[in-house]
């Protein structure tokens, strides 16, 4: 099953990203997560196809961004 979502480029919680999204200050390598807010999450229950993640720095030295877009990241060469 792992080999699947890796040739489907399907990012898993964990995963490490570059974000690539509309706040260039934080463009750059993150670890990728579910969004942990109650609209995303909804959304998820929902069953809704617009996955959101919240960004978190891999050294714990910033806040990264929430809500993050699938379009917005790109998984890392380095997971795989």
């Amino acid at each position: 099953m792992d080999t699947l979502f890796r040739s489907l480029d399907l990012i898993e919680p964990g995963d490490l990203v570059v974000y690539h999204g509309s706040i260039t200050d934080l463009h750059g390598l993150w670890l990728a997560v579910p969004c942990p807010c109650r609209i995303c999450h909804a959304i998820d229950q929902m069953g809704l196809a617009d996955v959101r993640f919240a960004l978190v720095d891999p050294w714990g030295e910033i806040s990264g961004p929430v809500h993050a877009r699938r379009s917005s990241i790109t998984r890392s060469a380095a997971c795989g």
